[in-house]
């Protein structure tokens, strides 16, 4: 046993058992240890052949650390023989880790070159043994360069023969016979390493005569190790006895350990000619547009693409439900890209030709890029001159109809094949290659295709039989297995087949070309003997894995390299700068020290080389320049490191010595380390240059030069994938997001170095010391405690980052969200402050700029005429208040208070009354959502009465309290005596809200005194009316009235109209009237508002002239009515009792005295003005005294529809305070803020319907609910205690009651009657997460669509087109057709779902079996309601087999995409919602596409989310607040600064185009694609794609409230993000990132679950520190504590409580600060984060 071992063991004994007892029992056992050791590895190591790749690999790591021992030990003087009794520990430390590097570096060659190392290592041991028998029997004088020479010269003899005989079965089984040997026997008998050591460096001394009775046991112990290895091998694999007896079978030449499921299944085709078909299908139904009679938009192409589609499906045997699908598609396509050709669209300069040429465009622009990198030219169509003929087109355009016909025929009938785009493009290139060529034989032979009877015609299904059917067959195999990911090939590995130039070999179908051939002897295209190309089967089959997805932590710190290295760096220097401090280095040695980092460098970028070749290891078979370029960089860089371990070693070494000859200082040593690490940081340099500005990177990527490509090829293996060339943001974004960085990276490195790493240093210092100045202190022991007490300071510093992000993140995301007007508006004051503006900001940005001009002129959108009356002005004027010939009461002086009526409209009317409309819509909706009650209801919308002087009335909720605040200001004290009514009035009359409130009052209180009182008061009414607009106009209505005292009458007023308001409604009017005189007066009775009545030509001097001329008519008046008065009393013998006339009437008196009461006495107009107040009370014809006729007046009012909506709306203006009127549903308070404060948002303009984008939405379902029914509302559930309907009533009490008020229900028993059982479901149902919320919130889309469109003055015929171009809705039911056959209810569910929504559609996969034997033939299905009650088939598409191969729901998506018409696609989930008012800007965030920030396109839209759930209980509500802090704040800063959103789940909008040419919009192999929404996100960064996320649009979005459902929701996350970080498209991304935009996905993406690991293995590691520091009495040594504790501790645990700042600035923004410091209070008082 050594000395240290010995030590080792005696520092760490007890102190009961004594060091000498120890030692002898160790040296009795070592004997038995040695020999046990040897046969273990012997027998580990010696194993079978099956993976003879890893076995020489380990042969050569074995014979590479051999020999780098041998050949460092002189350099670093620690030879055996250097007579120093001991050996430097530090010395010896880099010895064993060069060694041991050299070992891994030599397993990684032997695995990329197996063949070429399996000789070398044969060469080198066989060199050895001959050197060593020519030493020891003294043959041949050896010397020092005897060996090496000797075994260069086997080695690449061995390595010769071993390549030119690759099937050579002796070659490797002796090289490992040798040198497992050596190894076993070097274990038993350790002096055999030193011998074999002297005979290496050919320093064996003949004359030691241990040596030379010691060599020969040496030797023989060699051989009998290699005997037993040799025995072990024939054991372990018995079949390499065949060698002596001739039947041995070789290994392959390959030496691949690929275990990878390579089936041997029966590919060949099964045509299916007569598939079994339901009696249900209809041939002749369509989806969207009937064929037969298309829109003009459509019909312009509809010539070319039908021709296009029966020449191809009749070429290709395309089934025709696929090609009648796929032409309705093109059609829409094509339809929506006219936009272009329109100026105000693009510039005529960039128009393309046509929108064939544009959709041609971006359809196709993946397939130019496949093949530049194959480098090969694209296959076009190049149509014959009678195909263009019967297309009547141009050859340009018709050739580029043909390629879209065909390549979106190929993509309908893909099924699972559509995950892999390449493969798609691969079919086109050979189908279209094959059409080209059949086309110019036809042409050859005298005809044109397909006119010319050489044309072929073939079945439909036959594409699918013979190309589609047989890849499917391949890729099923592989996605059923239940093998691991490193064992089977998902859809990536078949797809990156196709990158490279090897598919091409290939024919694309598996049809015998022999069999054309046979049928058309002349066709020139055959080809000839010995030319005909396997189908690609064949290649699918060999194809091997692309990347090996090991479940390792080695894999994700694969991905992560960059990060980790980072890291490790960084802690290095702050561990110098920190101990320089502590120590007063001077700066030169500080340098030296700080200089280690180049080693740390070089060594760290070794680690990665191993692990790249460890992850290609055994399944990925490299190119000669991939293998090229690992071997090149690992042996480069371990030379490299060899001599910078030297060289510090040297420079830290005696101040003066002789190394390699040469005699220099330390300081000579340190600058050529520095010059050798210079080289080594090379492509570090380069790697910096191209972080600062990553388009340079891009450059690099897409350059042709082959120089460039060399060396990309050799240093940067990324650079030879066909993705990841494009990843990059404009140097702007760049300079943003590495200032971000750049000051949380500074903060984290001083945080760090001050309470992380400098608190460190002094424990480390004082162990130190202890160390040297203490005698029987252990090197091994001091070592470890440093270990244990720098290790958990390092994990935290690894973590800190995490929690500085989340601050970094608030700020940046706060201050983003205040650019964007976030929180603007959050409250209902806010919306009232803000109201004048929004119908400006309303039409400017969702409505397109013609809309108004659609509309016509002001007076003809509001139905108004200007026509003059025939009646006389002034009788018009005073006893017909129904005139249209007026617009106000007031005057025509704008300063003046008769400007109060038509200020706020004057100009703008048109853009206030489509506010309104639109206002209205959404406020019916919320009613429709029993959100709010009917009063509620009332107050919220704007009032229009028919034939009032204003076309729209403000909101109650706008002016309730208005008039308060005007009569505040008449009351304010007046300084000056000599004030007039401009002074008094004009605060009212600065304030636009205010004025229109005081207008209001004025016409809808006259309107409600005239019905009120009847014809009999008119006249009086109307005069006093007009003496009121004379002193306004005139400036004289503080000389006639006391304006202070006005209060007494409003509150007189509020009285009267809310007993008025109050019983109206319950008033039951009498069926015939009571008063005789009515009847005479009927014809003047007022029907509508005073407005209308008065002239804005009556004038001062006609009010004047009508005060001396019509006194007597007055008088006259007076008496005439007083006699009708008094006949019809005397007429009357019958007492009325009616309760709401008397108190009607008391409370009228009492208005009409307050009336009298500010009347200045002293003015004659005034006195006239109450003695007409006083006769109206006194009349006994009129209301005050006839009973009959006062009741008759009620009973009018209450007939009256527009005379209950005045009241209301007059009550709420005088009589309401502003919170009584606000809604009290905090659903609507939200919804209705968030709505208008998006008006103030940067949204883009809306275009017009014609040019807008078009879109559908894509929901998956499987069997979760679709509306809840009877059964299930009404049964106990355990998981609530009392039954869903109670919870449901409970927790939306208020929704409720609005819905029984709705319908009309006093009696909650009745609401399971027949008449209110579907209603009460639908209310139940749309308050939980199911399929009927879901459908009704995405289906407002096409109620807003056509909402727009009335408002834009289109007709109902061309709205409806517009509908089936621009939007559409799939609900992907995977299993409906087995619901139907159960006769499942959810079936019958979703039925009635189709028949609300007619424009819904539905898909399925659908199966029938084919025979006895089970066979099943799989079909994709999409089904509409006819609109007579029944459920219509539209398409039918036959599938190769059962599509669910993966994940169910990205392949439920991918079967349903193809009946998708859009250019984008909307992806929603079942539980999610849509709301009407964010429905209307969906247009505007369309155009988000056609913004272009930054060098890529935008591909991926992402909007803001509302999680629902959130009022469940207090752990859903904290979990809602996290989630909805993640889906706002989170992604916003992801999008801006850091460019780095990806895809998180859905609403996000894709760009369809771009995404069905590069994959999809979901990943779905099983299992590494768990996650699959991620992927898509991945998917579109690696191929050049942008994300944009924009919050003035938000979807409803619910999530799981319970605490297992919680649970096994984070276990979804934690298992995907799992599963991510072993997928190459993290992989790839990672490496691909610059580093500031690799931070931003690490810490705001995956990086969270690795913080969340290292944070629990921190508590572990601290928790054991601690207990074995207690035990073994280690926590001080002497009466030193060398533990930091107290404040750091208690510092770095509060630091967690950061992660709630982005929660609380979230909040913050839209809600307010107090408001957030609030609920964050309130969730930690109620347990929600517990």
């Amino acid at each position: 046993m050594s000395p240290p071992l010995l030590r080792l063991y005696g520092d760490w004994a007890t102190k009961t058992i004594t060091d000498r007892y120890i030692t002898s029992l160790l040296s009795a056992a070592a004997p038995t240890i040695r020999i046990v050791l040897s046969l273990a590895t012997a027998w580990t190591l010696a194993g079978g052949m099956d993976k003879p790749r890893l076995k020489t690999a380990v042969l050569f790591g074995a014979t590479c650390g051999f020999l780098t021992a041998c050949e460092l030990s002189p350099l670093l003087a620690i030879s055996s023989d250097s007579g120093d009794g001991d050996v430097a520990p530090s010395a010896s430390f880099a010895l064993n880790l060069l060694t041991f590097t050299s070992i891994l570096v030599g397993m990684a060659v032997g695995s990329l070159l197996p063949r070429v190392v399996m000789g070398v290592s044969l060469g080198v041991v066989s060199a050895l043994i001959a050197v060593a028998l020519a030493d020891v029997a003294r043959v041949v004088p050896v010397g020092q360069l005897g060996f090496p020479m000797l075994a260069a010269v086997l080695a690449v003899l061995a390595a010769g023969i071993s390549c030119r005989y690759p099937n050579n079965p002796l070659i490797l089984p002796l090289a490992t016979t040798l040198i497992i040997g050596a190894l076993a026997s070097g274990i038993a008998v350790p002096n055999l390493y030193s011998f074999l050591k002297s005979v290496v460096l050919g320093n064996y001394n003949n004359n030691n005569t241990q040596y030379t009775v010691d060599a020969h046991w040496i030797l023989l112990a060699w051989l009998i190790g290699s005997v037993l290895t040799a025995a072990i091998l024939v054991y372990r694999d018995p079949s390499l006895l065949g060698v002596f007896r001739g039947g041995y079978t070789p290994i392959s030449s390959t030496l691949g350990d690929d275990k990878t499921i390579k089936p041997n299944i029966d590919t060949s085709p099964q045509p299916v000619y007569a598939s079994p078909t339901p009696p249900t299908s209809d041939t002749e139904a369509f989806n969207m547009f009937d064929p037969a009679d298309l829109p003009p938009r459509l019909s312009e192409y509809a010539n070319m693409v039908y021709s296009a589609c029966e020449d191809l499906g009749n070429f290709f045997g395309f089934q025709d439900s696929s090609v009648r699908n796929q032409a309705e598609h093109l059609l829409i396509l094509l339809s929506n890209n006219r936009r272009y050709m329109n100026t105000h669209i693009l510039p005529p300069a960039l128009q393309p030709p046509s929108p064939i040429h544009a959709l041609h465009a971006k359809v196709f622009s993946n397939y130019m890029k496949w093949c530049r990198y194959q480098g090969v030219p694209p296959h076009f169509s190049r149509v014959a001159s009678s195909t263009v003929a019967a297309m009547a087109a141009p050859p340009a355009v018709a050739s580029r109809v043909v390629d879209l016909v065909l390549f979106f025929c190929v993509w309908g009938e893909a099924c699972n094949i559509r995950h892999m785009p390449e493969c798609l493009w691969f079919l086109y290139h050979k189908m279209m290659e094959e059409y080209t060529l059949s086309d110019q034989n036809a042409a050859a032979n005298g005809g044109g295709y397909p006119q010319s009877g050489s044309g072929r015609s073939l079945y439909a299904g036959h594409y699918l039989d013979y190309v589609v059917t047989p890849i499917y067959k391949i890729v099923s195999v592989n996605m059923k297995s239940n093998a691991d990911h490193v064992n089977k090939r998902n859809y990536d590995d078949f797809n990156e087949f196709f990158w490279s130039r090897e598919c091409l070999r290939y024919r694309y179908s598996c049809v015998d070309p022999n069999k054309f051939d046979a049928e058309d002897p002349s066709r020139i295209t055959a080809p000839l003997p010995g030319e005909v190309q396997p189908p690609i089967t064949v290649g699918l089959l060999n194809a091997p894995k692309t990347f090996l997805e090991k479940r390792s932590w080695l894999r994700g710190i694969m991905a992560l390299s960059r990060i980790v290295e980072w890291h490790i760096v960084t802690f290095y220097l702050l561990s110098v700068l920190a101990f320089s401090h502590d120590l007063v280095w001077g700066w030169v040695y500080t340098l030296e020290v700080a200089s280690g980092v180049f080693w740390l460098f070089n060594s760290l970028a070794i680690c990665w080389g191993l692990l790249e070749v460890w992850a290609s290891y055994p399944g990925i078979h490299l190119s000669a320049t991939s293998i090229f370029g690992s071997i090149f960089v690992l042996v480069a860089r371990f030379l490299i490191l060899v001599y910078q371990t030297l060289y510090l070693t040297w420079t830290f070494g005696p101040a003066k010595g002789s190394y390699l000859g040469i005699e220099a200082d330390s300081t000579f040593w340190w600058w050529q380390y520095v010059w050798l690490s210079l080289l080594c940081m090379i492509p570090y340099f380069l790697e910096a240059l191209s972080n600062l500005c990553p388009s340079v990177t891009t450059a690099l990527m897409t350059s042709r030069n082959d120089y460039v490509q060399t060396f990309l090829n050799i240093l940067f293996p990324i650079s030879r994938l066909y993705t990841g060339k494009e990843v990059h943001e404009s140097f702007k974004h760049t300079a943003v997001y590495v200032f971000f960085w750049g000051t949380l990276i500074a903060w984290k490195l001083y945080f760090s170095y001050i309470f992380e790493v400098y608190s460190m240093v002094l424990p480390t210092i004082e162990l130190t010391d202890d160390y040297v100045n203490f005698p029987d202190q252990s090197f091994t022991k001091m070592s470890l405690l440093l270990l244990l007490r720098w290790l958990p300071q390092f994990i935290v510093y690894c973590i800190d980052m995490s929690i500085w992000y989340s601050v970094w993140q608030a700020f940046a995301g706060t201050s983003v969200g205040f650019s964007e007007h976030l929180g603007d508006i959050r409250s209902m004051k806010d919306i009232r402050n803000s109201f004048g503006r929004a119908p400006e900001h309303f039409c400017s940005k969702m409505l397109s700029p013609d809309a108004g001009s659609r509309r016509g002129s002001s007076a003809s959108f509001l139905n108004m005429s200007q026509s003059a009356s025939s009646l006389d002005e002034k009788k018009q004027s005073l006893m017909n208040p129904n005139s249209k010939e007026g617009q106000s009461l007031l005057g025509s002086d704008p300063h003046k208070l008769q400007g109060y009526v038509n200020r706020l409209l004057d100009v703008r009317i048109q853009k206030w009354v489509m506010f309104s409309t639109v206002w209205n819509e959404v406020i019916d909706h919320f009613r429709a959502e029993d959100l709010i009650s009917n009063r509620e209801r009332d107050y919220l919308k704007f009032s229009r009465f028919d034939g009032f002087s204003q076309a729209i009335y403000l909101p109650v909720f706008q002016t309730a309290g208005v008039v308060e605040e005007a009569l505040s200001l008449l009351e304010r004290p007046v300084d000056d005596y000599d004030a007039t009514d401009n002074d008094l009035f004009k605060p009212i009359l600065n304030h636009v809200t205010m004025r229109t409130a005081v207008s209001e009052v004025w016409e809808l209180g006259n309107y409600v005194l005239l019905k009120l009182l009847g014809p009999v008061h008119n006249d009086d009414v109307t005069y006093i009316m007009n003496y009121v607009l004379k002193w306004v106009e005139s400036g004289t209505i503080i000389d006639h009235m006391k304006i202070t005292k006005v209060r007494d009458v409003v509150k007189s007023l509020v009285e009267l109209v809310d007993v008025i308001g109050k019983g109206i409604g319950r008033r039951k009017p009498a069926a015939n009237r009571r008063s005789t005189g009515q009847k005479k007066k009927k014809a003047q009775e007022p029907a509508g508002p005073p407005a209308k009545g008065i002239r804005r030509s009556i004038s001062a001097s006609s009010l004047s002239m009508g005060t001396t001329d019509s006194a007597p008519s007055a008088r006259n008046a007076r008496t005439t009515v007083s006699g009708i008065g008094m006949k019809s009393s005397a007429d009357e013998n019958v007492v009325i009792i009616d309760a709401l006339r008397d108190v009607t009437r008391d409370k009228f008196r009492a208005f009409l005295n307050s009336l009298k009461s500010i009347m200045i006495s002293s003015n004659p107009e005034s006195k006239d003005i109450m003695d007409r107040l006083t006769f109206a009370l006194s009349m006994e014809n009129g209301y005050f005294w006839d009973d009959s006729y006062a009741s008759d007046s009620l009973d009018d009012m209450a007939r009256s529809e527009v005379c209950k909506s005045v009241l209301t709306k007059l009550q709420g203006v005088v009589a309401c305070h502003p919170d009584e009127v606000e809604p009290k549903s905090k659903e609507v308070r939200r919804r209705l803020t968030f709505f208008v404060n998006s008006l103030f948002m940067d949204m883009p303009n809306a275009p017009s319907i014609h040019d807008m984008f078009s879109w559908n939405v894509l929901t998956p379902y499987y069997k979760e609910t679709v509306t809840l029914s009877k059964g299930e509302l009404e049964t106990r559930s355990d998981a609530l205690g009392v039954s869903t309907m109670l919870y449901l009533q409970t927790l939306f009490k208020a929704d409720w009651a609005n819905f029984l008020e709705r319908v009309g229900l006093k009696d909650e028993e009745k609401v399971w009657t027949k008449n209110f059982a579907d209603e009460t479901r639908q209310w139940a149902s749309i308050r939980a997460q199911s399929l009927n919320r879901t459908v009704s919130g995405m289906m407002y889309f096409e109620k807003a669509l056509r909402l727009l469109a009335n408002l834009e003055r289109l007709d109902d015929d061309t709205t409806n087109d517009l509908m089936g171009e621009k939007f559409g809705y799939i609900v992907s039911c995977q299993v409906y057709g087995q619901m139907k056959r159960d006769q499942d209810s959810k079936a019958d569910d979703i039925d009635n779902l189709m028949h609300r929504f007619p424009h819904l559609r539905v898909a399925y996969i659908d199966s029938v079996r084919l025979n006895r034997t089970g066979e099943m033939a799989f079909y994709s299905c999409l089904v509409k309601s006819n609109g007579e009650g029944k459920i219509q088939e539209i398409y039918r598409v036959r599938l190769p087999g059962n599509p669910i191969l993966g994940e169910g729901k990205p392949e439920n998506q991918n079967h349903a995409m193809i009946f998708t018409r859009g250019e984008f696609v909307q992806t929603i989930d079942m539980n999610q919602e849509g709301y009407f008012e964010e429905a209307l800007k969906m247009r505007n965030a369309l155009q988000e596409f056609a913004k272009r920030d930054g060098p890529m396109p935008i591909t991926i839209l992402g909007l803001r989310e509302h999680i629902f759930t959130g009022s469940v209980s207090s752990l859903a509500n904290y979990m809602a607040l996290q989630e909805t802090s993640f889906v706002t704040l989170g992604q916003r800063v992801l999008t801006k600064p850091l460019c780095i959103r990806l895809h998180y789940g859905h609403p996000d909008v894709f760009d369809k185009l771009f995404f069905i040419t590069r994959g999809g919009v979901s990943k779905s192999s099983k299992g590494i694609n768990l996650s699959e929404d991620i992927f898509a996100g991945y998917n579109n960064a690696i191929r050049g794609g942008q994300v944009a996320f924009k919050e003035y649009l938000q979807v409803g979005k619910g999530r799981d409230v319970g605490m297992s459902q919680i649970y096994q929701f984070e276990a979804k996350l934690s298992q995907g993000a799992g599963e991510q970080s072993l997928s190459r498209d993290v992989y790839r991304l990672c490496h691909r990132l610059d580093f500031s935009r690799l931070l931003s996905y690490y810490f705001g993406g995956i990086g969270h679950y690795f913080s969340n690991v290292l944070t629990v293995i921190t508590v572990y590691v601290v928790v054991y520190l601690m207990a074995i520091l207690a035990l073994y009495d280690l926590e001080k040594i002497g009466d030193r504590l060398i533990t930091p504790m107290g404040t750091i501790q208690m510092l770095l645990g509060g630091l967690g409580l950061l992660q709630t700042v982005p929660l609380f600035s979230t909040l913050g923004v839209e809600r307010g600060w107090w408001d957030s410091f609030r609920e964050i209070v309130q969730v930690f008082a109620t347990g929600g984060v517990s």
